[in-house]
């Protein structure tokens, strides 16, 4: 199978990518790093990316960023952050590569537990988690009959807490390694 694995490079992404390399031929994609760049961001990034890579029987998408801080603090450009890029970055990946998938295709998108299990400084996440849910459940109904959507959402890792420290000086409960 040739899977398109956008977020390759990142804590979750190297992960993923080094099971599914064990049978799979994946194309590692990143930002800076990986066989191909792309900017999720930015829908041009995008369609660059997919004319280069082609036809695929799956993409994985494990990127995205979002912005921690506290309500009372949050403006509405570090809002915007999680909105162009977890939300819209992922939408646009399905939408812009839903003419490269190939038949029996699939999208799996990521979200987290803030939209079901919400805690302190992640409101953005909430939101964006919330809105991918919404757009997944929208999407698979009209999708072919051939083709699939899923949406995962892991839980935090213990690997993450210190990118989340180091953005909001708040350090998050973790789920053990293994749990």
């Amino acid at each position: 199978m040739r899977i398109v694995h956008v977020g390759a490079s990142g804590v979750i992404g190297k992960a993923v990518s080094a099971e599914l390399a064990r049978r799979h031929d994946v194309i590692a994609v990143g930002r800076s790093a990986g066989d191909f760049h792309v900017d999720i961001d930015n829908p041009s990034s995008i369609s660059r990316m997919f004319s280069q890579i082609g036809e695929f029987d799956t993409l994985i998408c494990t990127a995205g960023a979002v912005h921690f801080a506290p309500l009372a603090d949050f403006t509405i450009e570090q809002y915007a952050i999680g909105l162009q890029s977890k939300l819209m970055g992922q939408v646009n990946l399905v939408r812009l590569g839903l003419r490269l998938l190939r038949e029996e295709g699939s999208f799996t998108l990521t979200s987290g537990p803030t939209n079901d299990d919400p805690i302190s400084l992640e409101t953005s996440s909430a939101m964006v988690n919330g809105a991918l849910e919404g757009f997944v459940r929208s999407a698979a109904i009209e999708l072919r009959q051939d083709r699939r959507i899923n949406l995962v959402s892991p839980t935090m890792l213990e690997e993450s807490s210190p990118l989340i420290s180091r953005t909001s000086g708040w350090t998050p409960e973790l789920t053990p390694k293994g749990a």
